[in-house]
Parts: C-alpha cells; structure tokens; sequence
C-alpha cells in the first residue's frame, strides 16, 4: 500500500486492536498481485477481525459483528450479513478510539470459551 491517509489509519487500527488483549495475534492473508501487502487479520481464540483498504476507505470487518453489542454505534456497513458486521472508514472520519476498543474486547469474550 502506498504512503497515504490509509496506510496510516490501518497503522492506528493495528495498534487499537492489539491494545485491547495482550493475545491478540496479527497475521496477514490473501496476498496477490493486486495486494501484495495482504489484509491485515486479527485473531484471539478465533477470528476478530480484518482490516482491508479500498480506493476510498479503510474496513474493519469484524467476523462475528452480529453477535456484538454496539452501543456507540461504530457499525456502519454490512449491517444485513448474518453474521459479520463491518465499519467503513473514510478520509477525515473520526473514530472514537475507546468504543472502538471495547468493541474488540467484546469480541474476544464473544470468541473465548
């Protein structure tokens, strides 16, 4: 990905994610010739999340969106999967960090036994 507003959006998302749970592993997936940099996928006891970045926004999918609580409202794409549920992120949105966070660590509950 090039050096642009996304790049340094996914580099904040990476770090609120993994500032939820010290488990919280990084791994990336689906390299190819379009994205050779992969998408970024989160995991703790299970899949959270992936963070994908388009022409024009960044996506947070979380894996299992449906089943989280969502108080603050961050939800705001995917809302008719059945289970998945995503947050689409533009140039100049702003992202409440700490609804953000809790999100993910709501997550993580809904992924461990």
């Amino acid at each position: 990905m090039s050096e642009d507003w996304r790049s340094g959006l996914v580099d904040r998302l990476r770090g609120l994610v993994r500032s939820a749970d010290p488990d919280v592993v990084e791994d990336v997936k689906w390299r190819k010739p379009s994205n050779p940099d992969g998408v970024p996928t989160f995991s703790c006891d299970g899949l959270l999340c992936t963070v994908e970045t388009y022409k024009d926004k960044v996506k947070v999918t979380m894996a299992r969106g449906a089943s989280l609580p969502d108080p603050a409202g961050l939800f705001n794409a995917s809302l008719d999967a059945g289970t998945r549920r995503a947050i689409d992120l533009r140039q100049g949105d702003e992202l409440d960090e700490q609804a953000f966070v809790a999100l993910v660590r709501e997550a993580i509950d809904l992924n461990r036994p």
